[in-house]
């Protein structure tokens, strides 16, 4: 269903399932979450949630059952490898209530690859390509190890170079959104100034959304920039209007003192 838009509200959701001892111990310092919420946004998916579970059985299944009744979509990243804590296919297969098995194209894909590298297909390396039943591969071009699709949950590795390939691979078949479209406006006031305003402003346009992000600049010290976003140009340009006619009047009046 390339490029298909969700059904009702116009708008596509998606969770990060995020799995791994090292990334709650800081051993491992995430890479891919910024990187899925920005790739998932361009292409028209709301990213709504990111969790962290350890390598745990129960955490995994309870977190990927809550998520996949919620959103669209749950992407996963880590614990698809070839050691004896990369649980997460077993977990994914056990939310689903189904079997895991040797996935014959994925054995065909791995003993490829080994042949091509030099290297020997082990019981380790077999390990990667054990698939829940009724699951679909997504591939990638870095390693030749494949992550998988079940129903709405789409699983990947943690390694941010295999990550990414896995998904370019599924990108393509993904159901997508109207996009969100944004527009930043530096203010060139503390944050504090402009606070009532711009609540004033968000008010007034309950389905635009505006944030307001203080940063401190050489030049002026504390500053703010302000983001709107909407799924809708000419909202997007109104509300960009208004805030800039806002900071306008309240520069006037805090340089008349």
């Amino acid at each position: 269903m390339a490029g298909a838009v969700d059904s009702g509200n116009g708008i596509v959701t998606a969770a990060l399932l995020v799995i791994g001892d090292e990334i709650l111990s800081g051993r491992t310092k995430d890479k891919n979450i910024g990187y899925v919420a920005e790739y998932l946004t361009n292409i028209g998916i709301d990213l709504r949630e990111v969790r962290v579970v350890p390598d745990e059985e129960s955490e995994i299944v309870a977190a990927l059952n809550a998520l996949r009744a919620r959103y669209t979509y749950v992407f996963t990243t880590g614990g698809i490898g070839p050691t004896h804590d990369d649980i997460t296919a077993d977990s994914v297969a056990k939310a689903f209530g189904v079997s895991i098995d040797y996935h014959p194209r994925a054995v065909e894909i791995l003993r490829a690859r080994m042949a091509a590298t030099g290297g020997v297909m082990n019981e380790a390396r077999m390990r990667m390509a054990r698939l829940p039943a009724g699951a679909e591969l997504v591939l990638n071009k870095i390693s030749a190890a494949p992550g998988f699709w079940i129903d709405n949950v789409i699983v990947m590795a943690g390694v941010p170079e295999i990550m990414q390939a896995m998904l370019d691979d599924v990108a393509p078949k993904l159901r997508t959104g109207a996009k969100m479209l944004s527009a930043t406006v530096r203010a060139d006031c503390r944050e504090g100034d402009i606070g009532t305003e711009l609540g004033e402003i968000a008010k007034a346009h309950p389905r635009a959304l505006i944030g307001s992000y203080p940063f401190f600049d050489d030049k002026r010290g504390a500053n703010t920039h302000i983001v709107i976003r909407s799924r809708d140009p000419q909202m997007l340009a109104a509300v960009t209007a208004a805030v800039e006619a806002m900071l306008a009047r309240v520069k006037a009046r805090l340089a008349a003192g």
